[in-house]
């Protein structure tokens, strides 16, 4: 008799240990927001010297993080399937210098926090210093990028003057052949621009006329009104109380405090 009443007592206290361990479960991936992120997008998001995952835009969902008591997880994704990640529940957000002109009705937006634009950049020495110098030049950009949406929408005109318009999976690899002669210009986000341009030194020009200005936003599953609600409140929080500021602080070589619109 006392076998059994202890092989019941061991019954109950490991239903309620795994009940426990559920429960626990719940309340971890409830406490958890996964960004996912291009992880060759500086200053917004990319890879240090150390390995680490690091930019402007990690920075913000780390604070916002802190104040919600929840546990960041970056996510690089390849951009080209970012639909595809946050449709299938891999990842909360879209969070790296996301552009919401043009993807208004595709995504639930937080107001914007960034305004940018999209530029030209060449090689000091190439003699391009406008726009119409691109003509006849091979020209590079991102896939599925903001600036490759304007050079064929608005821009469609201007990229017809071109050679060749070639896409890149990342701007690293563009930087790369712009570096090494394989392209003439590269059409690029100035807050890229200004990152890449102040690692290789003094050999490259951002031209003066801007190809498109737009807003970065932080873009959530359509239909998910609640935690976009949650996220723009706590960063409406950080505007006002001049965190975001603070923040863009630590990126003022790339122009982050001028491009804050948030709060303004």
């Amino acid at each position: 008799m006392k076998k059994a009443a202890v092989l019941i007592l061991m019954a109950a206290v490991s239903v309620m240990a795994l009940a426990g361990c559920a429960k626990s479960g719940a309340s971890k991936d409830e406490k958890s927001f996964t960004v996912g992120f291009d992880a060759e997008f500086p200053p917004y998001g990319y890879m240090d010297d150390k390995g680490e995952y690091v930019g402007f835009d990690l920075d913000l969902a780390q604070e916002v993080c802190n104040r919600k008591g929840w546990t960041l997880k970056k996510q690089p994704i390849d951009w080209d399937a970012k639909d595809m990640e946050l449709s299938s529940g891999a990842i909360d957000c879209i969070w790296n210098g996301f552009t919401i002109q043009g993807r208004e009705d595709s995504y639930e937006w937080t107001i914007p926090y960034v305004d940018n634009s999209q530029v030209f950049v060449t090689k000091s020495d190439s003699g391009i210093t406008k726009l119409s110098d691109l003509a006849d030049k091979r020209v590079g950009v991102q896939k599925d990028s903001s600036a490759l949406a304007a050079l064929e929408g608005d821009s469609a005109d201007l990229a017809g003057t071109f050679k060749e318009l070639i896409q890149y999976a990342d701007y690293n690899t563009g930087f790369m052949d712009l570096e090494a002669g394989a392209i003439d210009a590269l059409a690029i986000d100035i807050g890229v621009a200004n990152y890449q341009i102040a690692k290789k030194g003094d050999g490259f020009i951002i031209l003066d006329e801007q190809l498109a200005s737009e807003q970065y936003g932080v873009g959530f599953l359509k239909g998910n009104t609640e935690l976009k609600d949650e996220v723009e409140a706590v960063l409406k929080e950080m505007a006002d109380d001049g965190t975001i500021l603070k923040i863009a602080k630590n990126y003022s070589d790339f122009g982050m405090e001028e491009s804050i619109c948030i709060g303004k």
